[in-house]
């Protein structure tokens, strides 16, 4: 178990904008958890990158070290877009968030899929360790827990199904024509909720086809579905009603000239982070634009909804982060204790070889042989039993000072001149529920 702590930081569509989401958006996960492992001193490092959240937990010696690392992560973001926390915080948060409790659309189902595939990017990358293992899997039992044992996902799931509610607000989508830019997973998520609203006809654009292909069969069999290319954009956009757009581009991928002769009102909804929708184009004539901070008015309604489950999901959430703090702590004093009996390993086996040796030598039988080492073996278990006693109890109470003096006494490898090791659950020398750069609105 690492002696370390951990340390988060995340911009997120709480706290920063569609651009700042944008600007903070990593190259891919993995790459970021790597540039995080090449900060001296941060041995663990996660990183979570959707459409509405950039959040990076890295592990290190203090929360000095974590919060330069992650300074320099966000750099150029600007500082009250940033929420930054210490140890307990970051893990209460990370729970929160893939039991779906900070997403845009409380209790959506697609972020404790999006938790799991940050985790295995990670651990690809070499930045799952000890702390943050205990962590995310932990997290994802939460989500897991929560959707089962719940109704917090209940009603609208999704932002696919957000966007079409907030589509059907504008125009009657019964008999519609829909077009989806994107065949992901919010893509798809859209295309289902459209079909279900009952529209006539629906039309998936994608830069590859065959991947899109999958998409539309799993759709309503009464919903005329066609699977076009990017480059066809034009030609489908002009006859649709509504368009959905949520490709996960670095670049808009509807422009004003793909709209050029339209006919009709339109609503378009742009589920893209960075925007899959050129800002001009909302000034169009007889087009409406919406984008993530626009299905606000959606979500406060599913909020209100899930109040009762979300109350549940904060009791679960309590009881488990408290498990996951006893846990680090029980790693922790594990850690000591390992260390005690392999020290007493080394001292016995070197004495029963000493005595043996002075009982004749090669003479000894082997029967006698073992029963100079149950000996052994039952003098060391005894000895130790008290202060391994002793050493579970101090974890559970806190007290890291007779675990780090036992780690100094048994364990030749501990840096016995490093000063106290700080406790896993409630870092010594910072406040562990601090925040900084700005308060999240929870």
């Amino acid at each position: 178990m690492s002696t370390g702590v951990v340390t988060a930081a995340r911009v997120t569509h709480r706290c920063g904008t569609v651009d700042q989401l944008a600007a903070a958006s990593p190259e891919s996960q993995a790459t970021a958890v790597t540039e995080l492992l090449t900060v001296p001193d941060i041995e663990e490092a996660y990183v979570l990158s959707t459409c509405n959240r950039v959040e990076a937990y890295v592990v290190g010696p203090d929360h000095v070290v974590g919060r330069a690392a992650l300074s320099e992560f966000f750099a150029g973001i600007e500082d009250d877009a940033v929420v930054t926390t210490d140890h307990n915080e970051s893990l209460r948060h990370l729970l929160r968030v893939a039991a779906g409790l900070e997403s845009v659309i409380i209790g959506e189902d697609q972020i404790i899929g999006q938790v799991r595939t940050a985790y295995e990017d990670a651990r690809d990358a070499g930045g799952i360790g000890s702390m943050l293992e205990a962590a995310v899997t932990k997290a994802i039992h939460v989500g897991e827990r929560a959707r089962t044992e719940t109704a917090i996902n209940e009603g609208v799931v999704s932002l696919g199904s957000a966007a079409t509610r907030r589509a059907a607000r504008e125009i009657d989508l019964e008999g519609a024509v829909a077009l989806v830019v994107g065949a992901g997973e919010m893509g798809q998520l859209a295309a289902r909720s459209l079909a279900a609203a009952g529209v006539d006809e629906l039309v998936v654009a994608n830069r590859t086809v065959s991947r899109a292909t999958p998409l539309v069969s799993d759709v309503d069999d009464e919903t005329d579905t066609t699977v076009v290319s990017l480059e066809e954009l034009s030609r489908v956009a002009t006859r649709a009603d509504v368009v959905v757009a949520a490709t996960g581009s670095d670049e808009p991928v509807v422009e004003p000239h793909h709209l050029d002769g339209q006919a009709g009102p339109k609503v378009i909804v742009d589920l893209g982070q960075p925007r899959d929708v050129a800002p001009e184009t909302d000034t169009l004539p007889d087009v409406r634009v919406f984008d993530l901070d626009d299905l606000e008015s959606i979500t406060a309604e599913t909020h209100e909804q899930r109040a009762d489950a979300a109350d549940e999901v904060e009791t679960m959430i309590d009881h488990e982060f408290e498990l996951l703090v006893e846990q680090y702590k029980r790693a922790r004093a594990d850690e000591a204790i390992a260390a005690m009996y392999e020290s007493a390993e080394r001292i016995k086996e070197r004495e029963v070889e000493t005595a043996l040796s002075r009982l004749d030598g090669d003479e000894v039988s082997t029967e006698q042989r073992e029963i100079v080492e149950a000996m052994a073996d039952s003098l060391v278990n005894q000895l130790l039993a008290p202060p391994t006693k002793s050493l579970r109890e101090a974890a559970a109470e806190d007290d890291w000072s007779t675990i780090h003096t036992a780690l100094q006494l048994f364990d030749p490898e501990f840096g016995g001149n490093d000063g106290p090791i700080a406790p896993p659950s409630m870092p010594a020398t910072v406040n562990s529920d601090t925040s900084v750069s700005a308060t999240d609105d929870d």
